[in-house]
């Protein structure tokens, strides 16, 4: 005979289970252990088989238990036990398994009743049980006998606490009938650790061993001694029956007729008993399950949601729909050129927030990185006046000139403008490279098409090439007609009267004073580890100075730098670094921040690097040059010793300054220009025009649209996985239904746990009757007046007193003419099992009579 509740919650468990491993997870239920406490021989061993519904444990008198069992039941198909200590033998006699255990217990503690705290562990399989963990542990006693130590007491009490701590186990306070129960070390060991007493049910064991005359009725009706859960009387049988090898249906009938033919327990004899006890506990375990719902019903929708968008793209493709490719092909290449030209022309829509995309990209190249490498080729000026000086000489020739000469001004301009070759090539360079990374980045969406994929991007690729050398020959035309007319008539050339009485100080271009060019963070690098190695700062670049800041609140400034005489340069990144770094220095070889001569400036990309250094050269703070002097002081000494070629050269090079400008200024507006029509826009036009007759006669449509292996299995375990998920839902949502909860009961005066001290709980006679109008009073520990003196015999193995001490409220009981001579009309039941009331009797409408509130006159009334 098993446990039939158990057995009715095993598929709505292996429902949920089957449900999680179709997506591939395991279902973390962790059902509650279920541990039994009690006194030595107090029935522990029995209540355990008793609601697993299986007879293998040891039994007999004194203390058997003497080390704790640990119970797991597992769900299998078959039914076999095993134990952690032989795991290589499977035992399928469960005679076997008693055996097995007395054997080992007597292997660790020796035959002499010694206890060891060390746990036996022993598995069940069967298709008859939940997977669940059981604890039967050894009874609380008070003197050691045989090899038992001193703190026997102290060592039980310990090894006990360990299990029961857990939030998550079940604590059964066993104590037999025909003992105190006020001094009951199991209830009081549950109250330590589980104070609000939501998971101690109270188990009242031997009810059939008590003295003649007496009951356990106000105990088991949660009167006396109340716990919140209540109690539950169970009849176990006996060493005798055990020996002659009662069978479990015959006992379990037995304890049925008993709570039905005895006169105090047959008006709640539907709430008695082991089945009653099984009945409870699944309904804990039901109870269990329903609370885990919402947080796996929660962690199931999560990954729907997070399918959803995936499986909403393959949802288009039918596989038996004729026209599917061609559908595809056609979306496919559709939203190719609408994400491309979104990466490159910005959308407002699906925005990435975590890197830049193409077109940003694009046009930090035109307005940083194009202006930063224009700077970068500036002339250096010693070699530009020396060359200015050639030139003049070389012109002049025998003779010694008067005026300066217009060609030595053509002929240096020219060769400056032809240096502009280099870096509008680069930019066109680094144009296609972005453009090629977008087009890489577009076409992954057609993952799924390996072969479309491929094609895609080739074709695209090679007519992005192909544009390259159209725009690389418009930008050099460009700077050749440049340098095919010097016009010095241009409205901004300072010309020749202008440029003899110009300042070289106005060469400097700076921003309006205290202009804030730029903000944000940097790593000051090469701070020395003594202080504190790199360090960050909040950076504040005006026109005039560096500053930085603790913070970007702008209040604590550690220091600010002018930028007079400040170049950069270029560092290379640490061995063990990955921040990239760039230096400023004094040209003048002072210390730039107290004892260092450079400060080492430290960005988390390249890009943060050249955005900074194009920033710098908006405040004049330009590049290092890279070329060595060759020539020594003495050839520069002799440019200057002749005064009219020093004006001559100087008047040139304000000359050549201002040509330059000029030229530059209209590349910077026309090589963006130029780029944006010759490569952009036509590879924006080519994408919506001409890429799917490319695609066409590039390959035939079946091999084109062939989906990978790869991507057919994705979508066909997406598509498993979506509706795995669904029926999940569906499954946990049929279990929410089908399962009912049971509210926790409310609290109850538990006092006397804590107390110590209570009324003894001796029952009177069945013929007792005292003067009824009695007024109900509140129970508490203050003893009610004298009752009729009741019987010798009481819960046995206590004597009782002669004026035994009771709670007010079954004063009221005893006032009324005893109802429970007779079964009464009217069962005491819960109002929320209706099923176990019989036809045509009206529903009682009180709560649960195991509620331990004042007894309301109107209550006695109703048994009548």
């Amino acid at each position: 005979m098993g446990n039939r509740g158990m057995e009715d919650l095993i598929p709505l468990v292996n429902k949920l289970q089957d449900a999680f491993s179709s997506i591939g997870q395991s279902c973390h239920l962790d059902l509650p252990q279920i541990a039994v406490v009690g006194g030595q021989s107090a029935g522990k061993s029995s209540v355990l088989e008793n609601f697993v519904g299986r007879d293998f444990l040891p039994r007999g008198s004194g203390i058997v238990t003497r080390r704790p069992l640990i119970l797991q039941l597992i769900f299998s198909k078959t039914e076999y036990a095993e134990f952690l200590h032989c795991k290589s033998k499977k035992f399928t006699d469960f005679d076997e398994v008693r055996q097995e255990i007395e054997a080992e217990t007597d292997r660790v503690t020796g035959t002499n009743k010694g206890i060891s705290p060390v746990p036996i562990n022993l598995r069940v399989y069967s298709p008859h049980v939940l997977n669940l963990t059981l604890i039967d542990l050894p009874g609380i006693t008070k003197v050691p006998v045989g090899d038992q130590p001193q703190d026997i007491e102290y060592q039980i009490k310990d090894m006990i606490l360990q299990f029961i701590s857990r939030e998550s186990s079940l604590i059964l306070a066993v104590t037999p009938a025909n003992m105190d129960l006020a001094n009951s070390d199991a209830l009081k060991m549950a109250k330590e650790v589980d104070p609000q007493g939501l998971r101690t049910i109270g188990v009242i064991t031997k009810l059939d061993l008590m003295d003649e005359g007496t009951d356990a009725r106000d105990i088991l009706e949660n009167k006396l001694l109340p716990l919140r859960r209540g109690y539950i009387g169970v009849v176990n049988r006996s060493q005798k029956d055990i020996e002659g090898k009662k069978d479990i249906r015959a006992a379990l009938a037995a304890e049925r007729k008993f709570f039905l033919s005895h006169p105090a327990y047959r008006h709640i004899a539907d709430r008695m008993g082991t089945p009653h006890l099984q009945k409870v506990l699944n309904q804990q375990l039901t109870n269990h399950i329903r609370e885990t719902l919402p947080s796996l019903r929660s962690k199931l929708q999560s990954q729907l949601l997070s399918l959803e968008k995936e499986v909403e793209e393959y949802k288009n493709f039918r596989p038996d729909d004729p026209t599917r490719k061609t559908k595809a092909l056609l979306q496919m290449v559709q939203q190719f050129g609408v994400d491309f030209e979104k990466r490159i022309e910005g959308s407002g829509d699906q925005v990435d927030t975590l890197e830049l995309s193409g077109g940003a990209r694009i046009n930090r190249i035109f307005h940083e990185r194009f202006p930063f490498e224009l700077v970068k080729m500036e002339f250096d000026e010693k070699d530009l006046r020396r060359e200015i000086s050639y030139a003049i000489k070389n012109i002049h020739g025998i003779r010694t000139g008067l005026f300066t000469p217009d060609l030595a001004f053509e002929a240096i301009v020219k060769k400056q403008v032809v240096k502009l070759k280099e870096p509008c090539l680069k930019c066109v360079d680094l144009v296609i490279q972005e453009l090629i990374n977008t087009v890489r980045q577009c076409t992954s969406k057609l993952g799924s098409y390996p072969k479309l994929r491929e094609e895609t991007e080739r074709i695209v690729t090679t007519y992005i090439r192909e544009r390259e050398g159209k725009t690389k020959d418009q930008i050099l035309l460009l700077i050749d007609i440049e340098l095919s007319y010097i016009n010095t008539n241009h409205e901004d050339f300072i010309g020749f009267a202008n440029a003899q009485q110009r300042s070289t100080q106005l060469n400097k271009k700076r921003a309006i004073p205290n202009q804030v060019i730029r903000r944000g963070w940097l790593t000051i690098n090469n701070i020395s580890i003594m202080k504190g190695g790199s360090k960050e700062y909040w950076f504040v670049l005006t026109a005039e100075s560096l500053s930085w800041y603790k913070d970007e609140e702008e209040k604590e400034k550690k220091y600010m730098l002018p930028l007079d005489n400040l170049k950069i340069r270029d560092v290379e990144k640490g061995f063990m670094s990955n921040k990239h770094v760039f230096a400023i220095f004094n040209t003048e070889q002072r210390n730039v921040y107290k004892d260092l001569r450079q400060i080492e400036l430290a960005c988390d990309s390249q890009e943060d690097v050249d955005s900074w250094k194009a920033s710098f050269l908006r405040a004049g703070v330009y590049p290092e040059k890279d070329q060595v002097e060759n020539e020594d002081g003495a050839q520069e000494n002799t440019f200057s010793m002749d005064p009219q070629l020093e004006r001559q050269v100087e008047t040139i090079r304000n000359l050549v300054d201002s040509y330059v400008g000029i030229i530059n200024k209209s590349i910077r507006d026309l090589m963006p220009k130029t780029i944006m029509h010759l490569m952009i826009n036509n590879t924006k036009d080519f994408i919506h025009s001409e890429l799917l007759a490319y695609l066409y006669s590039s390959a035939d449509q079946n091999s084109l649209m062939e989906e990978s292996a790869d991507q057919a299995q994705r979508r066909d375990d997406m598509l498993r996985m979506y509706h795995a998920l669904k029926e999940a839902l569906h499954i946990i949502g049929d279990i929410s239904t089908s399962t009912v909860s049971t509210p926790v009961p409310p609290p109850v005066d538990d006092a006397w746990l804590q107390s110590g001290s209570s009324p003894t709980p001796q029952r009177r006679p069945t013929s007792t009757v005292l003067p009824p109008g009695r007024p109900p009073a509140v129970r508490g520990p203050t003893p009610g007046p004298p009752l009729i003196p009741a019987p010798t015999g009481s819960l046995s193995s206590f004597v009782a007193p002669p004026i035994p001490s009771r709670p007010g409220p079954q004063n009221v009981f005893a006032a009324n003419n005893d109802p429970f001579s007779a079964p009464p009309q009217i069962p005491s039941r819960p109002a929320r099992i209706p099923p176990g009331i019989p036809p045509g009797v009206p529903r009682r409408p009180p709560a649960a009579p195991n509620r331990p509130t004042i007894i309301r006159p109107a209550e006695p009334s109703l048994l009548d």
